[in-house]
């Protein structure tokens, strides 16, 4: 019995047609896994879904802050394919009101802008969790992997909001780990994967200057990174194969870190 199969798994991402997304769907359909890809852009998401397959891929709309949305979602996907075994919460990000420059302080913050991105990352990941959840709670499986951060364990200057609010994200999924475990059973596991520093669209300008060497901010990172680089999105593939697979089936509330060494280094 090969413990890392996930053929005929129905497999839910948000955020799924995103950088790190987007190549986590395309493993899992390369794997025989049946995918659905939700997004708030329709045309983007059905796509994407259609690009990786015909007939294990689907595209749907999705708000991951609208709970009624996500409760047509499930019965879409149900209807269609009886089950669903595991979720992936990849839809998050940051905004610039909630991200302070080099020159402010944190009582320049934008209120508005770091709400944003508390309800985008925490309540983002605990709606759909809620959602789906509940359906894995009556079938007593299922798997639900979440995207953190590094930037939880350390303070790291200037990305205050999404710091903040990744960290309450990942006490929720430990606190969820321990509530399902105890009430649903052992075959009900939910997780988190924390990724170090991966170049996408809304960290890019941080990083990178225009004609692609490093920012400031980008230089230390990198001095900071045991591995002296920018992970690649089909890095984070792996873990998330372990934790939607029977070979993690006794690891549950568990944080994976994929980040170069970021999070072990002390810089001397």
């Amino acid at each position: 019995m090969n413990i890392f199969n996930i053929k005929g798994k129905v497999i839910i991402i948000t955020g799924g047609y995103g950088v790190l997304g987007s190549s986590i769907a395309k493993h899992l359909v390369e794997s025989g896994a049946k995918v659905v890809i939700l997004g708030r852009d329709e045309f983007k998401a059905k796509a994407f879904a259609k690009k990786l397959s015909v007939t294990n891929a689907i595209g749907l709309k999705a708000d991951v802050l609208d709970r009624e949305n996500l409760l047509s979602v499930k019965s879409q996907v149900l209807n269609l394919w009886q089950k669903i075994d595991i979720l992936i919460n990849a839809a998050g990000g940051n905004m610039p009101g909630a991200t302070l420059a080099p020159e402010d302080s944190l009582f320049d913050i934008s209120i508005e802008d770091f709400q944003k991105v508390t309800d985008l990352n925490l309540m983002g990941t605990v709606i759909p969790s809620l959602v789906f959840g509940e359906y894995m709670s009556t079938q007593e499986n299922g798997s639900i992997i979440n995207i953190s951060s590094v930037a939880v364990a350390q303070a790291l200057t200037r990305v205050v909001g999404y710091s903040a609010s990744k960290a309450a994200m990942e006490n929720f999924t430990r606190w969820m780990a321990v509530d399902m475990a105890l009430k649903f059973g052992d075959k009900i596991r939910v997780n988190a994967i924390a990724p170090g520093f991966f170049l996408a669209d809304q960290n890019r300008k941080l990083l990178t200057n225009d004609d692609g060497s490093l920012t400031q901010r980008g230089e230390t990172i990198i001095k900071s990174t045991p591995m002296k680089r920018f992970g690649k999105s089909e890095e984070l593939n792996g873990a998330v194969h372990l934790l939607a697979s029977n070979a993690s089936k006794f690891m549950t509330g568990t944080v994976i870190h994929v980040d170069g060494g970021f999070g072990s280094f002390s810089g001397v």
